[in-house]
């Protein structure tokens, strides 16, 4: 464990004071990720009610189980605007379901407040005549009867887990102001709500020098880039809020949201977003750019578009690499070094489109009149074909199919250096295209200008990211294919 004395001396030292916490035997699942176990527990059992409900009263009025899809159709609307209601009054919040009271209640009003919607919608259309009132009664009765015992069920899981500390942990730093702070209760109640403090780094007091303050924020950020730390936590008076300014302005180049939890009187921060963590106040002074539903949202996107993707164009892959290997001497694939996520290094794949592998401390950026280029490698990059091969980067999780273009290791390090922002970018993950690439910020960056202002698109992209808004990259990069606008 890694930390700063009070004197202000670096030191380490084994996480012991840590580990008689952490041998215990965790669930499989997170503190965070009940909300979403939640949201698709309920789309299950609406699913499961809307068809049983169909089967059985079809069974018992005409022999046979009638239309199944219809029942998983119907069902699947049902779900859809129910759990849509639900979330938006924050009913899938772990503090919410514990309150069995309120979510019986919530949920029986829910549910009725459903279905007479639907039904008013069915009269309105008039398509009654294809649903049958026995079934939709059914459907209510399961329905209300297995989301209530569901309820139940949910409220004693999840007391046990903050009463036992089962959750699995989501990995944590703890940046404190006292070396003592992991013996009082906080790491106990960390662990509570699923955090897994692995290490404590203490700031150095207000009467040190600016050189142990460097020094500690060295350590911190060296320690947080390319690591798998989830989240940093900091445990600090508020009283020192100006020193907790300062590591949040050092912390904000790491992709990593920030906590506090206040020691000391709570002044001015109280009105920054918070959540309660047992006893004390969390309050949030950087969130990660996509919350756990949007990330799974985003990744089963990416994965089902790359998979779809790679089988359309399977036989157009075999062509070109056939022709690559007939054009020109050397490999079918370029493989270079880029930067991903938290700037984590990673391979990225593309078609072989010039005489030369570079992939070290200098890479030339390509020009118009580039003679490395190959004959079959101006057409591969005019048509981005070239850029195909990084579907594998995407359904391996290096890459997205939509984020910040992801450039050589040299540049970034040249960049990172000279553009303000630039190690903002690493908050989410590169993509196959992006909101810069659509409005032409395509090919060699020369000057400062020219990647100062594929940054500004980048950041604006990570600060407005929705579904919507990669749906209409991925349609806008089509359009942009088609006019070739620096492609070379």
């Amino acid at each position: 464990m890694n930390f700063v004395k009070p004197d202000g001396n670096l030191a380490s030292a084994p996480a012991e004071a840590f580990q008689p916490l952490l041998l215990q035997r965790k669930w499989p699942i997170s503190y965070r990720s009940v909300g979403t176990i939640a949201i698709a527990s309920d789309i299950v059992i609406i699913l499961s009610s809307g068809v049983l409900a169909g089967i059985l009263y079809n069974v018992e009025a005409f022999g046979g189980p009638g239309d199944i899809v219809r029942y998983l159709g119907s069902a699947a609307v049902v779900a859809a605007l129910f759990v849509t209601v639900m979330k938006g009054r924050d009913m899938y919040s772990p503090a919410e379901l514990v309150s069995l009271r309120s979510q019986l209640r919530l949920t029986t009003t829910t549910w009725l407040s459903t279905f007479l919607f639907l039904s008013g919608a069915v009269f309105a259309l008039k398509i009654g005549d294809h649903f049958s009132r026995g079934a939709i009664f059914s459907f209510a009765v399961f329905g209300g009867v297995f989301l209530m015992v569901e309820r139940a069920v949910f409220r004693e899981v999840l007391s046990r887990g903050l009463n036992q500390q089962k959750f699995s942990a989501r990995t944590a730093v703890l940046i404190t102001d006292d070396s003592t702070v992991a013996r009082t209760g906080i790491v106990p109640t960390m662990l509570k709500h699923g955090f897994q403090p692995t290490h404590q780094f203490v700031m150095p007091g207000p009467s040190q020098q600016s050189s142990e303050q460097d020094d500690f924020l060295t350590d911190v950020i060296g320690y947080l880039r390319g690591s798998d730390i989830e989240e940093i936590v900091v445990c600090v008076d508020v009283k020192r809020w100006g020193d907790i300014n300062g590591l949040l302005t050092e912390l904000r180049t790491l992709p990593l949201p920030v906590s506090l939890i206040p020691m000391g009187t709570a002044s001015d921060i109280l009105s920054r977003p918070s959540r309660v963590v047992d006893d004390s106040l969390c309050i949030e002074l950087q969130r990660g750019p996509l919350d756990t539903f949007e990330r799974g949202i985003k990744r089963s996107i990416d994965v089902i578009g790359a998979l779809g993707a790679l089988l359309v164009l399977l036989p157009l892959l075999t062509v070109i690499a056939v022709l690559i290997k007939l054009d020109s001497p050397g490999p079918i694939l370029f493989r270079q070094r880029r930067c991903g996520f938290n700037g984590r290094q990673f391979d990225i794949f593309k078609f072989r489109t010039m005489s030369v592998l570079e992939d070290g401390p200098v890479v030339c950026q390509a020009s118009q009149t580039d003679s490395r280029v190959t004959r079959l490698g101006k057409l591969l990059r005019r048509s981005s074909i070239d850029e195909l091969p990084q579907l594998f980067n995407v359904l391996s999780g290096s890459m997205a199919l939509v984020g910040p273009r992801p450039h050589a290791v040299a540049h970034d390090n040249h960049f990172y250096k000279v553009v303000r922002k630039y190690a903002f970018r690493h908050h989410v993950k590169p993509g196959l295209t992006g909101w810069a690439q659509v409005h032409g910020c395509r090919g060699p960056t020369p000057t400062l200008a020219d990647i100062g202002r594929r940054v500004e698109f980048d950041l604006w992209y990570i600060d407005n990211w929705s579904l919507r808004l990669d749906f209409l990259i991925l349609i806008r990069t089509a359009l942009e294919i088609m006019r070739g606008r620096n492609a070379y």
